[in-house]
């Protein structure tokens, strides 16, 4: 079967990652990139540092550039940006996206994907991901758990979905080049119990700099954690996409047990003076809530106290 030709928009520690592993796994992988992670992985390739493996990747297989008109040849585009780009960035690619060319967001957050879809004019994959992954400098990755995807399509969408064909044969060639990916009907339900674990640890483990097993180790801070669990179900619940206690809690345990080391992207963009995205993690939950008529106070001030640090940069 002929390898996909891969373009990754936003080649950061997820991008870079997920690049990186489907062009190991036999994929041309194009990242588009900063000029530093460019210049980097032109220099000594990218470089993945996993708890049992490492690699180094590079031409031919995986090429890097700052160009956007690189995905004209693309079959596929995997949009990796923070979602605070989300529309600026589908508003530049648009013009060099072949018919077929199909995009998958792998963005934190509920809506990338039909907000994608809007400026695109075609339906854009949602994808749920999985994975703990860092980018200490240009060209490096570490990887520290998991790397797994559930795809699908949106609920909200204005556009013809993809076929369950054409979702399964991305699946199936990138569960076969080493990412393992399920298709579901009911991504939108992956995303919000994703969204639920983001608020419960991003924000928090960046106020305090400390891994996501320090933090639930620490009873009141235990209990903060258990509020805006209990907000985020509230708010999903009101949103038609209801979350029981139970798989919550399963999955914010999860979470802890898999991760424990584990610090946040939010506590790592705040450590690199970086905006975060914590505007659609815990911010989002505190409009939403006040949309919808849902008291959202904890959610409210984690997002408060992360936009103030934020206000420093």
């Amino acid at each position: 079967m002929k390898p996909l030709r891969i373009g990754v928009v936003g080649a950061g520690a997820v991008g870079g990652y997920f690049g990186g592993i489907l062009a190991r796994g036999g994929h041309s992988v194009t990242l588009i990139a900063r000029p530093a992670q460019v210049e980097a992985i032109e220099s000594k390739g990218l470089r993945i540092e996993s708890a049992t493996w490492h690699a180094t990747l590079g031409s031919p297989q995986l090429t890097a550039t700052t160009d956007l008109s690189a995905l004209r040849t693309m079959d596929g585009v995997l949009l990796c940006i923070k979602s605070s780009d989300t529309e600026a960035v589908a508003a530049q690619i648009g013009a060099f996206l072949a018919p077929d060319c199909w995009v998958m967001s792998l963005q934190n957050g509920v809506d990338n994907a039909s907000r994608a879809s809007q400026v695109l004019g075609r339906a854009v994959i949602a994808a749920v991901v999985y994975v703990a992954t860092a980018a200490p400098e240009p060209g490096l990755i570490k990887h520290f758990g998991r790397g797994d995807l559930i795809i699908g399509n949106p609920a909200a969408r204005s556009f013809a979905p993809l076929s369950d064909g054409v979702l399964q044969d991305i699946a199936d060639r990138f569960s076969d080049a080493g990412v393992p990916v399920k298709v579901s009907d009911a991504v939108t339900h992956a995303l919000w119990s994703k969204l639920l674990v983001n608020c419960v640890f991003n924000a928090l483990s960046a106020l305090s700099q400390m891994d996501y097993g320090t933090l639930a180790a620490h009873a009141p801070t235990r209990q903060i954690m258990q509020a805006i669990l209990d907000e985020v179900l509230a708010v999903a619940a009101a949103a038609g996409t209801p979350l029981t206690p139970m798989e919550a809690a399963e999955a914010t345990e999860k979470i802890i047990q898999g991760m424990p080391r584990q610090k946040s992207s939010t506590a790592q963009d705040l450590a690199r003076r970086k905006l975060t995205e914590i505007d659609h993690l815990n911010g989002f939950i505190a409009r939403e809530g006040l949309r919808l008529g849902v008291p959202t106070p904890v959610n409210s001030t984690v997002h408060g106290l992360v936009k103030l640090l934020e206000s420093g940069f």
